[in-house]
Parts: C-alpha cells; structure tokens; sequence
C-alpha cells in the first residue's frame, strides 16, 4: 500500500498553500465573522464544490483531493478552512447528492459560486445526539412544504443563507426527512447571536409556519438512513481540520524548544521534552494514515462509516491533546492570547462534539466490532 502522493497531489497541495498564503495569512486567527472573502476566494479559483460532479456545477475531483485542499486552506488560515468545510464537506453534499433540478439550479448554484452558505439544522433543545427524538415538523400543503420547530447549535448561524432543515413529516422514524430553507422564506427567524469558546458565532433557527417551495424537499421519508449515508464526507472533513491544526501547532512547537533556552541549553535537549514531542508525531502520523485509509476506502466518494467514525474519533483525541502538549512546550506565552497556541486548543476541542461526538462514534464502531446493534434508549418498561 502506497501511502505517498501523486505528483499531481503533491502539486496541488503546493498551489493550495501557495494561495492560501497569499490570500488568507494576512486576516488569519483575527476573524470575529465568517470568512465571506475567502470563500468567493476558493469559488473564483475551482475550490468549492470539489467532490460534486461537474455536471452539477462541482470539480468531479476526488475526496482525497478535497482532503489536501482542507489541510492546505487550514494550516495557514483555520478561518478559511470554514469555507472549504461549508462549500465541500458539509451540509452541500447533502444538497449536491439529493436535490431537485430546482434546488440545484436556484441554491447549490449560489453555493458553489461562493455567494451563499449553508448548514444543516438538526440539533434541537431535546434532541442532540437522539437524532430521532427531533420535534421539527413538515406537511405539505399544495405546492409549499409547511415547517414548525427550532433548531439550535448551527455554525454561522447569523451568517448562513440556507439551512438544510431535518423534520418529522410523521410520528414514526421513518418519517423524518430533510428540506432546504432559505433564510428569507416567511416564517423563518433566526435567535440571537451566541458564541462558541472558539469564538464561532451560532443562533436558533426558529419555523413557525415556515413555507417553503415543494420542490426543496430533499426526502420525506428514510431520511436517517439515506442522508447519513453522506456524513462519513463531513466526518473526514472535521477530522482533517483537527489534524491540519493539530500539526501548525506541533510545527510552531518545534521551533519554538530549537530556540528556547532554559538553564543554558535550548529546551529540545531535555530528554523530557523530545519523548513528549515524539509521542506528538506518533499521534499525527496514525491519525493521517487513518484519515488516508477511510478516504481511499471510500467509493462513489462515500467513505465506509466505520472507517470515517474511527479516524473522526482518534483525530479529534490526539489533535487535542497535541495542540495542548505544543501550548505547554510555550510556557506561560503558550498560554497568552498573543500567539494562536490557546486558540488551537480552544478550536480543536470543538470537533470532538460536532458532526458526531467522540463517544457516539464509539456506539458505531462497536456495533462494527460485534456486529449487532445496540440501542441507547431506555426499554419502555422502566421509563416513567
């Protein structure tokens, strides 16, 4: 198995970071919005909608191309590597993989040209990870679906032009299904603005007879099953992030103990430290091959669950824990808001919750592992 990248790989990531440095250094780690400029950036040069056939508008390149462009994007500016998430891995496959000829023409259109942002609403006060316990609901009426619901915890929330909206057209789980919401539809409202500790900006999304066209309909039925089908991209998506600033703090780190001196010699001559930072790099590297080996893995660019699960959770965990080991190789300035050292930390720990948190991705895995399915609900004779 051959781990190495192509030429052509190679030369993509060079022309990614090339870009990048030139486009997105200047405002990195300083941004208290989401990075509209960078994302008309990544769409002006062929860097939105990568993994999207080009017959839908999108590159019809592959995922680990869209992989290296989220690492590149990331390491220099974790701002703009928001950008490459929304218009590559996010709530766009969704759009991209089950839209009406309507919704391609009139929303995913506007995506991939970088004049839009879209999330996917379905988080809600009582359903987190209980996807299926979700309130939202849907009914049709005539040619308009109808919802009514709140949805919460959206990234960029105050910011998004869509929302890719999970909602119950039914009481059973079956019946839940996903339909696009354009902000100016009647009847939507947006909470007040909130903010993450990475300094993310989120807000509810309120519905309260909110009427959309019957054609943004993305399913009303088997949502969980057809729709989850795509979220192993998002996964490896988050995972990459985690891992590109996992890295940028790893490098700065080694630099820094080559500088650094304490007692007379710089610090990389404690033994100490070299045993910390060679536990650092065995992290990274396991989590890139598993990175690697869920997107080589995938066909039809839908990477095995399983295998997405296993790299979003290891990633997560030890880019956490790298990031926090490279703030203590700083010191008290590690620990300053004037080096991006604390924000590293800070960013990185979010990944762990979104997309899948770390300890649902374990109930998948260990389904794989012994090949049954175990539910997390209550039985109905002890609830009371």
């Amino acid at each position: 198995m051959d781990f190495s990248l192509t030429p052509e790989q190679q030369a993509l990531r060079d022309s990614v970071t090339t870009l990048a440095r030139r486009e997105f250094a200047g405002r990195a780690f300083t941004r208290d919005s989401f990075a509209w400029d960078s994302l008309k950036t990544l769409a002006d040069n062929g860097f939105t909608g990568l993994t999207i056939p080009e017959a839908d508008g999108g590159q019809g390149a592959s995922l680990l191309e869209a992989v290296l462009v989220m690492q590149a994007v990331t390491k220099v500016c974790p701002h703009s590597g928001d950008a490459v998430q929304a218009s590559n891995f996010g709530a766009i496959r969704q759009i991209a993989n089950f839209g009406t000829p309507r919704v391609k023409q009139e929303v995913l259109a506007k995506l991939l040209r970088g004049e839009g942002l879209v999330s996917a609403g379905m988080s809600e006060p009582e359903a987190g990870s209980a996807l299926t316990d979700m309130r939202t609901t849907a009914r049709y009426d005539g040619d308009s679906v109808v919802l009514n619901g709140q949805k919460c915890w959206n990234s960029h929330g105050p910011e998004i032009t869509h929302s890719v909206v999970w909602c119950r057209f039914g009481p059973k789980t079956r019946d839940i299904g996903a339909v696009v919401v354009p902000v100016d539809a009647p009847g939507f409202s947006r909470g007040r603005p909130e903010r993450y500790m990475s300094g993310e900006a989120h807000c509810t999304l309120n519905f309260d007879e909110c009427r959309v066209p019957r054609d943004y309909v993305l399913a009303d039925s088997g949502a969980v099953k057809k729709m989850l089908s795509i979220f192993g991209v998002e996964r490896l998506g988050n995972a990459s992030r985690a891992l590109a600033l996992a890295e940028t703090a790893f490098e700065r780190a080694v630099e820094h103990v080559k500088q650094r001196k304490q007692f007379g010699r710089p610090l990389m001559e404690f033994q100490g430290l070299q045993w910390k930072f060679a536990d650092m790099r065995i992290k990274l590297d396991s989590a890139k091959m598993l990175i690697y080996r869920a997107v080589a893995g995938a066909e039809g660019e839908t990477p095995d669950p399983v295998e997405a699960a296993i790299a979003k959770a290891h990633t997560n965990e030890v880019a956490f824990a790298v990031a926090n080991d490279a703030l203590q190789a700083f010191g008290a300035s590690g620990y300053s808001t004037d080096l991006p050292m604390e924000y590293f930390v800070r960013r990185i720990r979010g990944w762990m919750i979104a997309g899948g948190s770390v300890e649902i991705l374990r109930n998948t895995i260990a389904q794989d592992v012994f090949g049954e399915r175990f539910s997390q609900r209550r039985p109905v004779a002890e609830v009371r």
